[in-house]
């Protein structure tokens, strides 16, 4: 990369740190309606700056639910069209008492800059916006064409993004598209992830009795909605972390075997991730899979919460009408959503208790995603990043999902780059989620130099 574009990124580092800060600091929670207002004034925060970095076209569009922003800059004929994706909403803070600085106010220690949203994803979605304004300051122009889709509903389920991509493939036409929402494997070590595992997102609701019921009259003779629900969630898994819903695993596309002959020389120490990562006192899953396997490769279901009944202070004898559990599949390549879909909703029928009524709601659903890693720009992203980072490109899966990374290939018929500059330990959903602030300059200067190679 040209000496001028560090020199520009250097000379203005504190700018776009606090740029960033200014970002963060509005709380754009997009699953809380009592902050949809925040929600939007992120979209035009975001609008505002593409438009400072001299993009042209900016639009804030208004969907259903939140805002896109949508920018292009179309001046750079016959060369390619690169697709920059990123999302500005984030996930709630809770539980606050476990953050160590205020969520909202980004703080900086040890290097890192704490808040939340800093890596997932305003801090690497940002690192777009600066990379091509740094672009244009040194050169005045762009050495590709470049549009911006930016979204507030990543965090629950990108509805209004979906749609839009599904309905205009000629605004969007690109040649590929670059998302920066994941991580680097270990510090210094230069990631593209080429696979994704799909989503399916279910709320299971359990009704018992027509009201909740005095458990000292009825109790021996009425059905509990909780216990009802535990019953039934319990029976989804055994003990050895197998999926009990039949036929999940029929179509379930093991990796090759050179891939995880690659995994295999990552360096891992299983010690090392229960003890910095998991924090439990074992790992689980399925036995006779690596862990790498368990978290890239395999279908999981997974319980995130369940409300019901009495929980306040003190003591009330109910039994619960009603009780509610969210619940998701991660799917790998060749699950088909719909197909686990009904598999599962048939399961929780028959698997139901007596005296319980249930039903499944479907809250998203999106397949799992594998990226051809020989694709010329995902070349060009690799030698790129390994230039920067001074170190050979990795090719890892992630056992997250990226939904719009579908919806490209589906409507626009484009692969998706996956570079991301997080860290395992960001803490992303969690409290004291955290960026590190070095990565963040890293990051800007790199995806500037991968503009910059895939333009020749």
């Amino acid at each position: 990369m040209s000496n001028k574009t560090v020199e520009y990124v250097q000379s203005n580092k504190q700018r776009m740190l606090d740029e960033l800060k200014e970002l963060l600091r509005i709380p754009s929670v997009s699953t809380a309606p009592e902050h949809k207002s925040d929600v939007d004034s992120a979209a035009r925060y975001v609008a505002d700056k593409l438009k400072a970095a001299g993009l042209e076209n900016v639009e804030v569009i208004a969907t259903d639910q939140h805002p896109l922003v949508y920018a292009d800059w179309l001046h750079a004929p016959g060369k390619p069209t690169v697709l920059c994706y990123g999302h500005y909403d984030v996930q709630p803070a809770d539980p606050l008492e476990l953050w160590h600085t205020p969520p909202f106010e980004p703080t900086e220690r040890d290097g890192n800059l704490y808040g939340r949203g800093t890596s997932d994803d305003k801090g690497q979605m940002y690192m777009h916006v600066k990379a091509v304004e740094t672009l244009m300051a040194v050169y005045g122009k762009l050495p590709v064409n470049v549009k911006f889709l930016i979204e507030g509903e990543e965090e629950v389920g990108g509805e209004s993004v979906a749609k839009y991509v599904a309905e205009n493939p000629a605004k969007l036409k690109a040649d590929v598209a670059l998302v920066s929402d994941t991580e680097m494997y270990a510090e210094g070590m230069p990631t593209l992830c080429i696979g994704l595992r799909g989503l399916v997102y279910t709320e299971i609701e359990a009704v018992g009795p027509m009201r909740d019921l005095h458990s000292g009259v009825y109790g021996g003779a009425a059905p509990n909605a909780v216990f009802g629900l535990v019953e039934l969630l319990a029976k989804l898994k055994d003990a050895d972390g197998h999926i009990n819903v039949p036929g999940i695993y029929d179509d379930v596309r093991p990796p090759e075997p050179a891939e995880k002959e690659s995994w295999e020389r990552l360096p891992f120490s299983e010690t090392e991730f229960l003890k910095a990562e998991v924090g439990s006192c074992q790992l689980t899953g399925e036995p006779g899979f690596s862990v790498f396997e368990r978290t890239w490769a395999r279908p999981t279901l997974e319980v995130h919460g369940i409300a019901g009944g009495f929980t306040g202070s003190g003591a009330k004898t109910v039994i619960p009408a009603k009780a509610v559990a969210k619940v998701s599949m991660r799917l790998v390549p060749d699950q088909d959503p719909a197909k686990v879909i009904a598999a599962f909703k048939e399961y929780v029928k028959q698997a139901t208790p007596a005296g319980i009524q249930t039903e499944v709601r479907i809250l998203s659903a999106g397949p799992a995603i594998m990226v051809n890693p020989d694709h010329p720009a995902i070349d060009v992203a690799a030698k790129a990043f390994s230039e920067m980072l001074n170190s050979p490109t990795v090719f890892i899966r992630s056992g997250g999902s990226i939904p719009i990374v579908g919806d490209f290939a589906k409507h626009l018929g484009i692969p998706t780059i996956l570079m991301g500059f997080g860290l395992p330990d960001d803490g992303l959903h969690s409290p004291n989620e955290k960026f590190k602030i070095d990565n963040y300059y890293t990051g800007i200067m790199t995806i500037a130099h991968f503009l910059e190679q895939y333009g020749q």
